[in-house]
């Protein structure tokens, strides 16, 4: 009768740049522990005297405590020139998914931004109104205003520079995406009666205006559907 296999709740890769210390994220904690404490005391680990060897933990879909990620940290770093360098893992903290949520969140706002008024959104801004001049409209993603943009608009404004601005009539007295700044358009002599698109091309350090039609192009990855 053939012997059953025990499981293996952590194993072990070398790698160019160290090891990677792969934990089961099914097993109790307790589990993961012992075999890991078991198999870093082996001799074959601790040949490389006098070298540090940088250490990857690769958690899956495990959620750590900090008491626990500080229990990891303290066994494997208690080894003879063992040091955690990175912890990978599939899982991310409720402040931390809060804050993707607030990023990928598009504020839908029906109303006038009028002279000496600020909007201001985490995510991206879609307003069904104008911007007066004077008033300022500020995403930290992407601004899509369906009117008139004749005061100032910033997207990006946490810094990035992939951020977009579309507006149906795009008369700003200033662009900004991310840290660069758009001098007001000359408009005399011209009338663009087409909604229009600001963003920063790729390699370059200004902001074009363009068709809206250009965004498929310029940012296929544009939308979130």
């Amino acid at each position: 009768m053939a012997q059953k296999q025990t499981q293996q709740f952590v194993t072990i890769k070398g790698t160019k740049d160290g090891l990677n210390l792969i934990l089961d994220d099914s097993c109790a904690f307790r589990d993961v522990i012992n075999e890991l404490d078991e198999k870093l005391s082996a001799r074959h680990i601790q040949q490389t005297e006098g070298n540090v060897i940088t250490v990857t933990l690769k958690l899956g879909y495990r959620y750590l405590t900090s008491d626990q990620e500080e229990t990891l940290r303290s066994m494997i770093q208690s080894k003879q020139n063992l040091e955690v360098d990175r912890i990978d893992s599939n899982v991310i903290s409720r402040e931390e998914a809060e804050e993707e949520r607030k990023r990928t969140t598009v504020t839908s706002v029906t109303r006038t931004v009028r002279s000496g008024q600020v909007l201001e959104v985490e995510g991206d801004l879609l307003l069904i109104g104008d911007v007066n001049p004077g008033g300022t409209v500020k995403a930290a993603g992407n601004i899509f205003i369906m009117g008139s943009l004749r005061g100032v608009a910033h997207a990006g404004a946490n810094g990035d520079i992939n951020a977009v601005i579309t507006a149906a009539v795009m008369k700003p007295s200033q662009l900004k995406v991310a840290d660069l700044i758009s001098r007001p358009p000359d408009q005399a002599g011209t009338a663009v009666h087409e909604a229009e698109c600001a963003f920063v091309r790729e390699g370059y350090s200004e902001i074009s205006v363009d068709r809206i039609q250009v965004l498929t192009k310029v940012r296929p990855n544009l939308t979130r559907l």
